[in-house]
C-alpha cells in the first residue's frame, strides 16, 4: 500500500463516520451520560490493552487535565497506569482480571467504565465490564465495525466502521476527542 492510499483509508472512514446518523447518536448518549456522572462526583475509568491502553490513558488525561482550555480537573483514570498493580494480578490471579478487579476496588455505582477493544472481544476488558455492571456502573464501548462480544455488555456502543484495526483505532481517538470537547464545553461552558 501506498502512503496515498493509507491516507485515502483513513479519509473514507472519516466520511463513514460522519454518515453514521446512529453512531453520533450513541456518541451523544456516551456525552449525556458522562457529563451527568461528573457533575454527580461520578468518575470515568478507561481500559484497554496495547493501542487501546495508550488510547484510553490519552482520553483520562484530556478530562482530568484539560481539552482545550484551563478548567478544573475531572476524575477520570485509565486502569492500567499503575505497574505494579498490574503485574501484582497478572502474576497472582491471570491478566484476564487485572482490570475487573480494579473495577471492583474503584468503581462505585453511577460512575462509568470505558472499555476499548478494536475486535470488541479482549477477555480482560469484557470482564471489566461484567463487573462494572454487577456494581451498577454505566458501561461504554469503543470497538470496531462489530462490536465483538462486548457489544451485548454495554449501554453504549461506539462501534467503528472498519475491521482494519490501525482505522478502528483512528477512529476511536476521534470519537474520544469528540467526547472529551463536548464535555469540558458543557460541564465548564465559556462564558
Amino acid at each position: 500500500m501506498s502512503i496515498h492510499d493509507i491516507i485515502k483509508a483513513s479519509a473514507n472512514l472519516k466520511q463513514l463516520m460522519l454518515e453514521d446518523t446512529v453512531l453520533h447518536q450513541r456518541l451523544e448518549k456516551a456525552i449525556d451520560l458522562c457529563v451527568k456522572t461528573l457533575k454527580n462526583d461520578g468518575k470515568i475509568l478507561f481500559c484497554g490493552n496495547g493501542g487501546s491502553a495508550a488510547d484510553a490513558q490519552h482520553l483520562a488525561a484530556e478530562l482530568s487535565g484539560r481539552y482545550y482550555y484551563d478548567r478544573p480537573p475531572l476524575y477520570a483514570e485509565a486502569l492500567h497506569v499503575n505497574t505494579s498493580y498490574l503485574t501484582a494480578v497478572a502474576n497472582d490471579y491471570d491478566f484476564d482480571s487485572v482490570y475487573s478487579r480494579m473495577v471492583e476496588a474503584a468503581g462505585r455505582k453511577g460512575d462509568i467504565l470505558v472499555g476499548l477493544s478494536t475486535s470488541g472481544n479482549s477477555t480482560n476488558v469484557i470482564k471489566a465490564l461484567e463487573k462494572a455492571n454487577e456494581l451498577g456502573m454505566h458501561t461504554i464501548a469503543f470497538t470496531g465495525q462489530t462490536g465483538g462480544r462486548m457489544k451485548e455488555l454495554t449501554n453504549v456502543l461506539l462501534n467503528v466502521p472498519s475491521t482494519d484495526t490501525p482505522r478502528v483505532q483512528e477512529g476511536h481517538i476521534l470519537l474520544g476527542h469528540i467526547l472529551c470537547q463536548m464535555i469540558e464545553e458543557q460541564i465548564f461552558p465559556k462564558t
